[in-house]
């Protein structure tokens, strides 16, 4: 059955698979989801939640199970299903770790490839990409997926997502280290994930979307040229699916749904959740034409939110906001400001006293808003120059985060 705006979400979730002692990335999702099934799957279904492998053998994702009809009550599912998890891994010698990037992984030594189901595909893109990097086999995130009924509805849905996207690391940044290291940046996870296709440049694109708003006119100037460019690396066709198309919001027509790519892995679903419900809330507004039309929406430079875009991945919460058209849309004056500035904003205007009807997600969503994301907590508990002690001190205080459904630091 077709669902209409906001009628459903989607929410799959990314997490790490690592040594309890050691916490270096273990490659064993394959031998946990059979400790499940009692043989090699790549899906399980766990009530409202299921579980899926991906491409790196050390990443599970938990995703709702079909489409949810509200965002309330989903951190507790998420919750529940981990606790499952984690008691099959602890007999493995193994747990969880939050976040958007392995703080230390070295991919060159400790990357495997999912061998079972899709391993043709995965093949493919190692073979093209070379997915020992960084931006193929270490970084978790959050995906959020919106539905719509209809081109109008598409159309809606994908301007303001393509509006909101440049500012969304200041919310969910989560992987400022990389390699032992501060790398300067809140959000490395983008910065990786953005280069991890050059060899193809089209498939990601400038990550922020172009403004195109019917199904007929995706396929033609988005979907058709990508495919014709990976075609000559790709000459058994593996790759030509709307999947291939890695922009930051990319629709799903075949569920009809669009799919937002940029959110960071937080330290627990009730972060995750609170993330996404303020997303929620301020697209609903702007898919409303609540500040301005949607061809405004469609007159912001792909070029222009791209660039801010990298800003906000830099510098997270503290990113100077200064477009006024974006500022325009979002119903702000034109003066600068920072990006969580913006996000305080808005959230009082969409959510009341910055609060969600959920438990659960007000208590992450008040720590985000007064002490910014994730990384900006991340930084002020290991610093900028951290040693390898106050890392493993730093992964285990988040995954004991994630285990135990609490809010990082604040």
């Amino acid at each position: 059955m077709t669902l209409g705006l906001f009628a459903g979400y989607g929410i799959e979730i990314e997490y790490m698979v690592v040594d309890r002692a050691g916490l270096h990335v273990r490659p064993i999702v394959d031998e946990l989801l059979r400790h499940f099934a009692g043989s090699y799957v790549g899906d399980i279904e766990d009530g409202a939640i299921a579980w899926s492998n991906e491409l790196a053998l050390h990443v599970i994702e938990l995703k709702t199970n079909g489409p949810a009809p509200s965002l309330r009550g989903l951190a507790g599912e998420f919750q529940r299903s981990l606790a499952r998890l984690e008691q099959a891994l602890e007999p493995m010698g193994a747990t969880l770790l939050p976040g958007g990037m392995h703080p230390t992984m070295d991919p060159a030594r400790d990357f495997r490839r999912w061998p079972h189901d899709c391993a043709e595909v995965y093949g493919a893109y190692d073979r093209i990409f070379d997915c020992r990097g960084h931006g193929w086999s270490n970084l978790q995130s959050c995906h959020l997926n919106l539905p719509f009924a209809d081109d109008d509805e598409f159309g809606r849905l994908h301007l303001a997502t393509r509006a909101l996207l440049p500012l969304l690391p200041a919310l969910a940044a989560s992987s400022p280290y990389c390699e032992g290291r501060f790398t300067g940046w809140l959000d490395w996870r983008l910065q990786v994930y953005r280069d991890n296709q050059a060899r193809v440049p089209r498939i990601a694109g400038l990550v922020v979307p172009e403004p195109v708003t019917t199904r007929e006119r995706y396929y033609r100037d988005v979907l058709e040229p990508i495919w014709a460019d990976v075609a000559p690396f790709d000459p058994q066709g593996l790759l030509r699916e709307e999947w291939l198309n890695s922009r930051g919001a990319v629709p799903k027509f075949f569920r009809d749904a669009l799919e937002i790519r940029l959110l960071d892995a937080q330290e627990c679903p009730a972060a995750d959740l609170a993330i996404c419900a303020l997303v929620v809330a301020v697209l609903r507004a702007l898919c409303e034409e609540r500040w301005v039309s949607l061809a405004e929406l469609a007159a912001l430079g792909t070029e222009d939110l791209a660039d801010l875009l990298w800003q906000v991945a830099r510098d997270g919460d503290r990113a100077v906001v200064a477009h006024a058209g974006l500022l325009r849309a979002l119903g702000l004056p034109p003066r600068a400001l920072p990006a969580l500035d913006v996000w305080r904003r808005l959230a009082d205007r969409t959510l009341p006293d910055a609060g969600t009807g959920d438990a659960w997600l007000d208590q992450p969503l008040r720590t985000i808003l007064a002490h910014g994301p994730l990384a900006r907590r991340m930084l002020a508990a290991a610093g900028a120059a951290p040693d390898q002690a106050q890392l493993s001190a730093l992964q285990r205080q988040l995954s004991d985060c994630l285990l135990g459904g609490t809010v990082f630091g604040g």
